[in-house]
């Protein structure tokens, strides 16, 4: 099955995202924190189409880690146990939760372990 053409022509790599430069530029925080390997649970907001899933999956691109799309509003806790245990095989796990402001308590006490390990690095979008 062919993917969309936004998805396609999705940026890979950081360098490739067009935009955002005060968080993606050169000796900026998001640049920063992927040159050093030392990246931690973030949140990204603003209007559709803005860049956040593209951020996100460049941020996974330049690291080379996992990455795993899900969303808040409808993916269950299922889906993220099936996440967590793709974590455990593959060391460090980047998530892109798409949907965030609507993560219930259940989702939340569930994840949070994880988290602390470091095991998954939170990607929430808004």
């Amino acid at each position: 099955m062919l993917q969309p053409l936004a998805y396609r022509m999705r940026p890979r790599q950081l360098e490739d995202i067009l935009g955002q430069e005060h968080l993606v530029g050169p000796g900026k925080i998001i640049q920063r924190m992927v040159q050093a390997k030392r990246l931690t649970s973030m949140i990204l907001y603003g209007p559709p189409g803005i860049g956040k899933t593209s951020i996100a999956s460049a941020i996974a691109g330049s690291t080379r880690y996992a990455f795993r799309t899900l969303n808040a509003a409808t993916d269950g806790k299922k889906e993220l146990e099936q996440v967590v245990e793709e974590a455990k095989f593959s060391g460090t796990l980047i998530l892109l939760l798409d949907e965030i402001h609507r993560l219930n308590t259940t989702k939340q006490d569930f994840l949070l372990p994880h988290l602390e390990s470091g095991r998954i690095i939170l990607i929430g979008a808004t």
